[in-house]
């Protein structure tokens, strides 16, 4: 698993959660003899959601959670706000136990901290767009001058602008998405809670709607756990992803490494298929300028292409284009290592069997 964040908003701890009549019993099992999910659906009549799950999500990072339908992504994004109480384990959101709150702490905590964005928005059909996006300020007794600005804003956000009397029914699934989408916004959460929120969309409004998200997440900072069951929507969206198979989290990386590293053959299955052109960086595949020296001769670079360590093979590529040099690979003024045409066919191809050392950046 990969590090804990420092500057951690959402933290899950050990979390279970096993549906039947026997759950405890049904975990003691698992941590003593290795049973199976099967195992335990057949012997003990109880269902395994989420096994032992535990992560921690960054102030303004989107955290991924990947899985297929039936393992368990839904279930455990549901346990951060309680919607789901765990069978063992603790939610900290920061630095507050969840499983702890009254029910007046946990509405507030609901009502201000999360917002959630699903695949159904549900939107409230004798209400117009602003008004259903101004919702939740209404609950709160925000003044209705005020949570008019506030919804005009979130409206205008999601590209809806000139929408806002529209109803419900008079808009495509994609326009509802957005005010869906708007209408968590305008509640100002400082966590985003979106399950599988694009899935039901045409390809074309889907990305268009990544898009937008990705934008507004990077405007206003919030922290997201976004599930879905599609791994390229979650290299393009997130920070980290997490893969989940039967209850477990089978991996946690960056794009990067989920798809360079996958950490066993059900991730490396998933991840077999995915360019590696837009997600692999320089840093990844270059070499110490030493090592080509020693090998060369030493080398006048003034005529090498330059890129830096976090550019991606399809820029590497192109600089390699029309040029017999090998690309030099430059951070804060000073070179860091060099990515010869072979490095960079041995990047594309996903093989790490380069037997020169790797170059280091600091």
């Amino acid at each position: 698993m990969a590090s804990q964040p420092q500057d951690a908003v959402i933290r899950c701890e050990g979390i279970w959660k096993v549906f039947g009549g026997n759950p405890q019993e049904a975990i003691s099992a698992i941590r003593s003899g290795g049973l199976t999910k099967e195992d335990i659906r057949d012997r003990l009549d109880c269902v395994v959601g989420v096994r032992d799950a535990t992560f921690s999500v960054a102030r303004g990072e989107i955290f991924c959670i990947m899985g297929l339908s039936g393992s368990g992504k839904s279930t455990l994004i549901r346990h951060i706000n309680r919607l789901i109480e765990p069978t063992q384990g603790a939610v900290y959101i920061e630095g507050r136990n969840v499983n702890e709150m009254g029910a007046r702490e946990l509405r507030a905590l609901r009502a201000e901290k999360i917002g959630m964005v699903f695949q159904n928005m549900a939107l409230m059909p004798h209400r117009n767009v602003r008004d259903n996006v101004a919702f939740a300020l209404e609950v709160r007794g925000v003044p209705e001058e005020k949570r008019r600005e506030v919804a005009r804003r979130a409206v205008e956000a999601v590209e809806l602008t000139g929408w806002d009397h529209k109803y419900p029914d008079e808009l495509s699934g994609g326009m509802q998405q957005r005010v869906g989408l708007a209408r968590a916004i305008a509640a100002d959460p400082t966590i985003l809670l979106m399950d599988e929120p694009f899935s039901a969309l045409d390809p074309l409004i889907r990305r268009q709607l990544q898009g937008t998200f990705m934008e507004l997440s990077a405007e206003l900072h919030k922290t997201t756990v976004f599930i879905t069951h599609d791994l390229e929507e979650a290299i393009r969206i997130g920070d980290r992803i997490a893969i989940m198979k039967d209850g477990v989290l089978v991996q946690i990386g960056t794009p990067e490494q989920i798809v360079t590293e996958p950490a066993d053959d059900y991730v490396a299955e998933f991840v077999g298929g995915i360019s590696k052109l837009d997600l692999v960086t320089a840093a990844r595949i270059m070499q110490p300028l030493a090592w080509y020296e020693q090998a060369h001769g030493a080398a006048d670079t003034a005529a090498w292409p330059v890129a830096a360590p976090s550019d991606k093979l399809n820029t590497l590529v192109d600089l390699s284009v029309g040029t017999d040099h090998p690309i030099l690979i430059v951070a804060d003024g000073a070179p860091v290592g060099v990515v010869t045409k072979s490095a960079l066919l041995r990047g594309i191809q996903g093989r790490e069997d380069a037997p020169q050392p790797k170059a280091e950046v600091a």
